[in-house]
């Protein structure tokens, strides 16, 4: 995902920090640390156990258990989203990443077409950790109250620890609600799917997912809460995003490269002048050229390439100083879905197609997108 970086990695599965990440913890924590006491208070009234705060009731302390519950929190979701990975890879299905950004996690999962024998188990998982997690902390609450005698370590361990049980408790039962794409909407197509077509279990979830996401819209605009508003735009967007994906697979599931490719390709040589390459987008209207080296596919010249040259340059150039060398091809008999998921992943609009060392085709994402159009009828 852009604007992700890693820092590290947890049973083989890279662990990524999204940028939104780093500005949440800060504002949790202020948050936290603003309302100690009045959180306190409701702790108490939750647990009957004694929360004696008057310790730390001014200065940088309470800042301080803000950010250690506001990690502890996303440690939370962090198990959380391993506990998917871990089921999904015991049944088969690669993980790319698991991403930790403003709004919780993200497992990034190579999984084309969901088994709802699969997804049902890796859906409960993680809300079902989330439960773990939060009995655990509910006991050291009780643990910590008969045991530790020093009030005011008492009163910090008590407070951190019902603060993270209350937390994860929520997120088990809020993400078991059926607003795809959360846990609850996956559960929610796995048994669907049980009982019609997977693209039309999808687009069901999907539309209750929105539904959900209007009524958190509207929930966060009475209660003035901006994360809330955040959530929903995600489920909004990712119940869209996922639902016409999985029809993608559905339309293009029997379609290959090499029914979709265009067979007669232009292209260039590594010597061809950048502005000739420029000239011939203009009259062709294509807006990517294989390069071509004594027959040999050596690159690829496409606008974004021309566009990273400033202007002044492009005179003097020619293909091979501004070429991609590391090209992305795929065989005529892939499934046409390949080549849309790599485009995607990519960000690319064209994939040359290779039979062997021999270049026979050129498939872009506006050819398959008219395959999908037509399959839509």
């Amino acid at each position: 995902m852009n604007g992700s970086f890693r820092i590290g990695s947890l049973f083989g599965i890279p662990i990524q920090l999204h940028w939104t990440f780093l500005v949440i913890i800060p504002l949790f924590a202020w948050i936290i640390g603003s309302q100690i006491t009045a959180t306190a208070g409701l702790l108490y009234g939750i647990f009957r156990v004694p929360i004696d705060m008057t310790y730390i009731a001014g200065g940088w302390v309470p800042y301080a258990l803000g950010t250690v519950v506001a990690l502890g929190l996303f440690g939370g979701v962090l198990l959380h989203e391993i506990a998917h990975c871990i089921v999904a890879k015991r049944m088969g299905v690669s993980i790319n990443s698991i991403t930790l950004l403003i709004f919780g996690g993200i497992s990034s999962m190579e999984e084309k077409d969901p088994d709802p024998r699969v997804e049902l188990p890796m859906a409960l998982v993680g809300p079902l950790s989330s439960m773990a997690v939060g009995i655990f902390f509910v006991a050291l609450v009780y643990v910590t109250a008969a045991l530790v005698g020093d009030p005011p370590l008492a009163g910090l361990l008590i407070f951190l620890f019902a603060y993270l049980g209350i937390l994860n408790t929520f997120l088990f039962i809020f993400n078991l609600l059926p607003a795809f794409p959360m846990d609850g909407g996956r559960v929610l197509r796995a048994y669907l799917a049980r009982r019609m077509p997977l693209h039309r279990a999808t687009r069901i979830a999907a539309d209750v997912g929105k539904v959900f996401a209007v009524i958190f819209s509207i929930v966060g605009i009475l209660i003035f809460s901006p994360l809330l508003i955040l959530i929903a735009f995600f489920i909004f967007i990712g119940a869209g995003q996922e639902s016409t994906a999985v029809k993608y697979n559905f339309l293009l599931k029997d379609v290959r490269v090499g029914d979709v490719m265009a067979r007669n390709v232009m292209t260039i040589t590594p010597t061809t002048p950048v502005r000739e390459i420029i000239d011939l987008m203009y009259t062709t209207k294509h807006l990517g050229f294989p390069v071509i080296d004594r027959g040999f596919l050596v690159g690829m010249v496409t606008l974004a390439d021309v566009h990273k040259i400033p202007a002044l340059d492009r005179e003097a150039m020619q293909a091979r100083d501004i070429m991609t060398r590391d090209v992305i091809t795929l065989p005529p008999q892939a499934p046409v879905i390949d080549g849309l998921m790599l485009m995607s992943r990519h960000t690319i609009g064209r994939i040359p197609v290779m039979d062997g060392d021999r270049l026979v085709g050129l498939v872009t994402r506006t050819d398959i997108m008219k395959v999908i159009e037509i399959k839509d009828i």
